[in-house]
């Protein structure tokens, strides 16, 4: 080998490793709802294998983002990739990949918990047989083996909740998309259902999610983003973003502070 072969081997040999693309990549993306601007220009890059929260106050435009980042719901403006896939131009392709936990629930609940998941597998054309293996696995894992036969109308919210997140994830999505999945879900619930999407993320799946527990954020997400008026004001790794305080605390922060209750000191003599 020549001189120059030997240092261009040594170079490749000595290169760090490329850095895998984004899982989802969020360019520009805006919204609006007659004069009133939900989603304005928003950027936002996720890496694969990745836990990250979106955080925000309500009607932050939260929804609304992961809304358009999923397909159900068209921008005004900007692009969004799924591995490299843009969601609005192939949106059958892209969609492959992602499993939705929707803020506006809607199961078809005349079905039980375990006829839902068969259904949600078949129609994404999975075999039957596999279908029911995983059925049987998510039914498990979410604790639903007493309610697997019911209908999902007779559901409780924190059950119903579940067997969403279940079906979300039957075709084992490289990405979840989940929009307060921790919403009416029992803390004993929480905890398990935190698990198993450590144990998905671990795995090299990557989870986009949005709620409103800051400590459940900050004690779960290596990755958080807050949103505050349509707009992404603080993005990254969670300490980043922390910046030394609490998650709340930043988060009070840049929603601009916390309000004084004025103007309310009759709230502080009794009727009798």
């Amino acid at each position: 080998m020549t001189d120059e072969g030997d240092a261009a081997a040594t170079a490749v040999a000595g290169a760090e490793p490329a850095e895998a693309p984004p899982v989802l990549e969020v360019q520009g993306l805006t919204k609006r709802f007659g004069e009133t601007v939900a989603v304005d220009a928003i950027d936002l890059t996720v890496q694969p294998g990745s836990f990250t929260g979106v955080v925000g106050p309500n009607g932050a435009g939260k929804t609304t983002t992961l809304s358009m980042v999923t397909g159900l719901l068209r921008p005004d403006a900007g692009r969004v990739l799924v591995h490299g896939i843009d969601v609005w131009a192939e949106p059958e392709r892209a969609k492959r990949t992602i499993g939705v936990l929707p803020d506006a629930l809607r199961l078809f609940d005349r079905l039980s918990g375990a006829q839902l998941l068969h259904y949600s597998g078949v129609l994404r054309g999975m075999d039957p047989d596999v279908v029911r293996r995983r059925t049987a696995d998510l039914v498990s894992a979410f604790g639903l083996e007493d309610a697997s036969g019911r209908l999902v109308a007779d559901y409780s919210a924190g059950m119903t909740k579940k067997i969403a997140l279940a079906a979300a994830m039957i075709h084992s999505p490289r990405l979840l998309v989940l929009d307060e999945p921790f919403e009416s879900v029992d803390p004993v619930s929480a905890a398990n259902l935190v698990e198993i999407l450590q144990r998905y993320v671990a795995a090299g799946g990557t989870v986009l999610l949005s709620s409103h527990g800051m400590d459940l954020i900050q004690r779960v997400c290596d990755h958080v983003a807050i949103v505050v008026g349509g707009r992404v004001l603080a993005a990254g790794t969670t300490d980043e973003v922390r910046r030394g305080a609490s998650l709340e605390e930043r988060f009070v922060q840049l929603a601009g502070g916390r309000r004084a209750a004025a103007g309310m000191e009759w709230l502080h003599s009794f009727t009798d």
